[in-house]
Formats: C-alpha cells, sequence, structure tokens
C-alpha cells in the first residue's frame, strides 16, 4: 500500500475549510485591490481610513483602538497610519484626555476619498458574492460566529 503524501484525514485540499478560505480570500483581495487601485489605496490603507471614519464619528480614536476596530495588528497600524498622514487624509492631534497618546482623526481629504473608495468596495463585494447572495445573512452569521471565536481565544 502507497504511504500517503502527506499524514492528513483529509482526502484532498477540497474537502480542508483552511485551504478553501484561504483560495476564497486571495480570490476577494484580489477583486478589492482591483477596485481600489484608481483611489490609490492599498486595502489596508482603505480599512483603516474606513474605520477611522466611522468609528471617529463616535469615538475619540487613538491608534490602539483603531487597530482594535479594524483587526490590523498594531505595528501595521502604525505604518499605514504614516502612510494616510503623508498622503494628507489622516491627522494625528495632541489627545483631548491622554496628554502620551494622540488622537486619530480623518481629514476632509480622506472623507472625500474613502466615501468614493467604499461604493467601489461594496459593489466589489456585491459581484464577488452573488454567487452565495440567497445566504448573505447565512454567511454573515457563520463569519460573525468565526470572528467571536477568535476574539475568545485571545
Amino acid at each position: 500500500m502507497k504511504k500517503p503524501a502527506l499524514p492528513t484525514r483529509l482526502s484532498g485540499p477540497a474537502e480542508s475549510p483552511g485551504f478553501l478560505l484561504w483560495k476564497v480570500s486571495n480570490a476577494w483581495q484580489r477583486r478589492q485591490r482591483a477596485a481600489l487601485l484608481p483611489f490609490e489605496l492599498t486595502h489596508s490603507q482603505f480599512v483603516l481610513l474606513a474605520t477611522a471614519t466611522w468609528f471617529g464619528a463616535q469615538e475619540t480614536l487613538t491608534q490602539a483602538r483603531l487597530s482594535e476596530h479594524s483587526g490590523i495588528d498594531p505595528m501595521t497600524t502604525s505604518q499605514v497610519v504614516r502612510t494616510l498622514e503623508a498622503a494628507g487624509l489622516v491627522a494625528r492631534r495632541a489627545h483631548p484626555d491622554d496628554p502620551r497618546a494622540k488622537a486619530i482623526t480623518v481629514t476632509e481629504a480622506g472623507k472625500r476619498k474613502v466615501r468614493a473608495a467604499i461604493v467601489a468596495v461594496e459593489e466589489t463585494d456585491a459581484a464577488f458574492f452573488a454567487p452565495v447572495a440567497a445566504s448573505t445573512s447565512k454567511l454573515l452569521g457563520l463569519f460573525h460566529t468565526l470572528v467571536e471565536g477568535d476574539a475568545e481565544s485571545e
């Protein structure tokens, strides 16, 4: 009897949820990169700009809170915020309550850019997820369960 190529209980990659998620994620990211190209934004830049716009209207955002809200690690958040600041899309100012922290605010140019980009991002999402559109609420429920499970494991 021939020894299997890998010590796995699966008959192949098509049975691996992780492998399929990897493929889906890569395909989705390729489409999002293409959609964001006209706005000269990477996907991480868009996510942080949109997160800062959304949550910045509700609270004074620090870089740490921006990282928490977006799910982007603190080091990457720091690098991307610097890039967004250099592009004039966000500003760092003195935090009103914490003299050690900086408040991250979205500039008017940043708001204009993210408002235009979100239309393209949402259109790209709709097109990408169209084959499973009838199951969108179920899919969102599954995603929420996975996100919540990941948060609990930290």
